[in-house]
């Protein structure tokens, strides 16, 4: 069962450059794999995080682009940018993309930085951060603010992903705020919704109609049997 939880937890107190380097140590100890975390001079740390893609509706991406290519991501060279065509794309659902952040990396740099790598051209408040436990049988999804450090959560939660793990997933209709998006991509909603809501309409159809054959099946077995 799946359980969103939209309620904010209250924020304890930052923890000292000690007590870090402590949970740092503590964590590399359970870590099996060899994405630790590190601390540096200053007081940050870098380490890594792991994001399910969760998205049930298509992206807008750069049409007749080729996917990007490391000269690109060393030169930082938007591919997005080369080409005014788009296309609505399905990104392949529970995706997985690793990330290396720091801990002054915020939510909304994720999810920013997601869509960079993917040559999403979507406005970004389309979509929204989520953290995923598992408690009692039950999959509970909280929101995280687009200001909180999704490495600090990881180093809290400890490296395995049973007991937190992040998706992104399509942002609330009532909490994006319309007035941000151009004419192109309000139109491209309107296509997407229109067609999920045909789509709905013939799934009931369908649905109804297997029904009634059924029960026209059934009424017709039935007057032909004696008395």
């Amino acid at each position: 069962q799946n359980v969103t939880q939209t309620v904010e937890e209250e924020k304890p107190e930052p923890p000292t450059t000690q007590e870090i380097k402590q949970k740092i140590e503590k964590y590399n100890a359970k870590v099996t794999n060899c994405l630790l975390m590190k601390l540096n001079d200053d007081g940050t740390y870098t380490g890594f995080i792991k994001v399910h893609l969760k998205l049930r509706r298509p992206v807008t991406v750069p049409a007749g682009i080729r996917p990007q290519s490391i000269y690109d991501a060393l030169k930082e060279v938007n591919l997005a940018e080369m080409t005014d065509k788009r296309t609505s794309f399905y990104l392949p659902l529970d995706a997985i993309k690793q990330l290396h952040i720091s801990s002054t990396t915020t939510v909304s740099e994720v999810i920013q930085g997601l869509l960079k790598k993917f040559m999403v051209v979507d406005n970004p408040q389309k979509f929204a951060l989520f953290k995923e436990m598992r408690k009692d049988g039950q999959v509970l999804f909280q929101k995280l603010p687009l200001t909180e450090y999704p490495l600090y959560l990881r180093l809290l939660a400890g490296p395995d992903t049973d007991a937190l793990s992040f998706v992104l997933k399509e942002n609330e209709t009532g909490e994006v705020e319309w007035d941000a998006f151009s004419i192109p991509e309000l139109q491209n909603f309107l296509m997407i919704l229109d067609k999920e809501e045909k789509d709905k309409i013939q799934q009931v159809h369908k649905k109804y109609e297997r029904f009634k054959q059924r029960l026209q099946q059934t009424l017709k077995e039935a007057r032909g049997k004696p008395g």
